[in-house]
């Protein structure tokens, strides 16, 4: 894959991404507002924010503020935690709200499958020197081990065949998956010694964009996802 394909993959996935979070979202508005008038404003809110947060992104990217990998790295204060923190307030916010009954349990789960196309893209990546092995699936990455379950578990949870208790469990092990792709791209910056390297191991193209996209949002979307899912099931239960 060549980089200009690289950067179309990366740009698709992200956009495809928005659509199918303005898709969910759309649906939940519509079934927890019933004047027309307000319903409008959440939505047209939904969609300004995501098209904001890619503004930002981009423009940050561009900057180069970024490009500092002093400790603690600019791109996880700037990029990962404020989204971390928007969906700890989101999540809680929104814990008793209508509008998260009305998703269908199995679309949150199928939503992660995801992941299958960003660790895919990641392994082209490797071959352009933007990642290094040791994040991917060649080294220990297993993010795509789990991506795989998730239309197994989505159709099960479809079905009715499996239990909300073991949708939930899934849901945390998908959080512990995430945790660790943190560690291991932290790690892999400052304390490369770990994988046989006196050099920080994630080169500095991994923070120009689009491939920023995957630490300023899909990843950040996967956990908030994750959240939900386990909002919504631990209430149910």
């Amino acid at each position: 894959m060549s980089i200009l394909s690289l950067k179309i993959a990366y740009l698709t996935l992200t956009w495809a991404m928005i659509l199918l979070l303005v898709f969910i979202g759309n649906k939940a508005i519509n079934a927890s507002y019933a004047d027309k008038a307000i319903a409008a404003r959440k939505r047209t809110l939904l969609i300004a924010g995501l098209v904001l947060w890619q503004a930002y992104t981009f423009l940050i990217t561009i900057s180069g503020v970024l490009n500092n990998f002093d400790f603690p790295p600019r791109f996880f204060l700037l990029l990962i935690l404020p989204l971390f923190v928007f969906t700890g307030i989101f999540a809680y916010q929104h814990r008793n709200g209508v509008w998260l009954s009305s998703i269908p349990l199995h679309w949150l789960v199928f939503f992660q499958s995801f992941r299958i196309l960003v660790e895919s893209i990641f392994v082209a990546s490797v071959a352009q020197g933007i990642l290094n092995p040791e994040v991917t699936i060649e080294g220990y990455n297993f993010d795509m081990i789990f991506a795989f379950t998730a239309p197994i578990i989505g159709f099960l949870t479809y079905r009715k065949w499996i239990s909300r208790k073991l949708v939930l469990l899934w849901n945390y092990l998908g959080l512990a998956v995430i945790a660790s792709i943190i560690f291991l791209f932290l790690s892999s910056l400052f304390n490369p010694q770990l994988f046989g390297s006196e050099v920080a191991l994630l080169p500095a193209e991994a923070v120009a964009y689009p491939y920023v996209l995957v630490a300023g949002f899909l990843m950040p979307v996967a956990v908030f996802v994750h959240v939900l899912s386990i909002v919504q099931l631990s209430r149910r239960s």
